[in-house]
């Protein structure tokens, strides 16, 4: 479903007319008989960090590039500031992008580098100086000014291609996914100090990703997008805790989908291996119709004998069992075809063997249920197309 622009704050201070605000107005673009994006509207707020999230191929990057001004749109609008910036070259949108190719001059040192924009610009030297020292500074990389691409690790390559990018003083900052070449704990350092420098500085910043962990850790607002559109757009807590469709809560976070029929008084979902009772009663879907229940990992209890009483709850055998550290997880499978994951404090987590007959219980608040979309999940334990797991939030 495409989210429509959030209408505007009751203010004297037209909030899309400051420094940094950038509305897409039912922006299209087709390449060929592909529609790339859809009619998609948007708002972003002046000095927010809001993440583009979504597979390969759901038009995140497409729409990036558009704001920066490499692509141009078939339909739609795109103001920055307050001012229509369609036909403008990038260098005349007020935007920079990082890239997840750095893009560094190797014959350069990292100085040189960072002052190139500015020089082109004919900036005074003596201000380039300041303004190069200072960008440096900001990513901790004032110390290498005199070193050159190959002596850098690629963090510290990425380090400098944000540099380059903030010594120009953008009023929005494009990221399309910076991170992507860095090894787990090298991203998890820049995650932070991007978010950092994002709260210091007071750019609105742009950032691209298909990693749900970094759009929920870094961002504001996270839109995540679908065949063009954007499904949901929502801080990172009702990303994860109320997802919209089956789509966003399969693809954010590890998620559990049970594939059944609502109850004929509606208060449930009749599957195959369990009735699955939310907390309230279904709307939006009639009796008798077909539903996808939905219970993340870190809601399954598991237990060795049957309860007595639990408002939700399946016998299953334990087919695998895993030591994360924090958490121990159990793979528990339903009949021949279907298996949930369970995920529980290692100090609480039960110490049962693969082989072992359990018996699974959730709350009913942890219980969501969706229209059937064939191109979400189907039943069983389902993981967003990512590498990271994500904590609950």
């Amino acid at each position: 479903m495409a989210t429509t622009s959030p209408a505007r704050p009751a203010t004297d201070i037209d909030v899309d007319e400051m420094p940094g605000a950038v509305r897409l107005d039912r922006l299209t673009k087709r390449y060929g008989d592909q529609t790339a994006v859809d009619d998609l509207s948007l708002d972003i707020r002046p000095g927010e960090f809001l993440s583009l999230l979504g597979p390969s191929g759901c038009g995140k990057t497409t729409t990036l590039r558009m704001i920066a001004g490499f692509e141009e749109p078939d339909a739609g609008d795109i103001l920055i500031s307050g001012r229509s910036v369609l036909g403008h070259p990038p260098y005349r949108r007020n935007v920079n992008t990082v890239f997840q190719a750095y893009a560094l001059f190797p014959h350069m040192t990292v100085a040189e580098n960072v002052a190139y924009g500015l020089q082109q610009k004919r900036v005074p030297k003596a201000e380039i100086r300041e303004r190069v020292t200072s960008a440096l500074g900001m990513v901790q990389m004032r110390s290498f000014a005199d070193r050159r691409p190959a002596q850098l690790s690629g963090g510290q390559q990425q380090r400098v291609a944000l540099a380059r990018a903030l010594v120009n003083r953008p009023a929005v900052l494009l990221l399309d996914e910076p991170l992507g070449a860095l090894d787990r704990q090298l991203r998890e350092e820049m995650q932070l100090e991007l978010k950092l420098i994002q709260a210091q500085l007071g750019i609105t910043f742009v950032f691209v990703t298909h990693d749900q962990g970094e759009a929920l850790s870094m961002s504001d607002r996270v839109a995540v997008m679908r065949s063009g559109r954007i499904e949901q757009l929502a801080d990172s807590d009702t990303i994860y805790s109320a997802p919209a469709s089956a789509y966003v809560a399969a693809f954010v976070g590890q998620q559990n989908f049970f594939d059944g029929t609502v109850t004929a008084d509606g208060a449930a979902v009749e599957s195959a291996h369990a009735v699955l009772r939310p907390a309230q009663r279904i709307t939006g879907i009639s009796p008798g119709l077909q539903a996808r229940a939905a219970v993340r990992p870190e809601f399954v209890e598991i237990v060795t004998s049957r309860p007595a009483s639990a408002a939700n709850v399946a016998e299953g055998r334990v087919i695998g069992v895993s030591h994360l550290g924090e958490t121990m997880q159990y793979l528990v499978q339903f009949g021949r075809e279907m298996s949930i994951i369970s995920r529980r404090p290692t100090p609480d987590a039960p110490r049962v063997a693969v082989g072992a007959t359990v018996w699974c219980t959730w709350r009913p608040e942890s219980v969501q249920v969706f229209p059937v979309d064939d191109s979400a999940a189907h039943g069983g334990f389902v993981e967003p197309p990512t590498t990271r797991s994500i904590r609950t939030r």
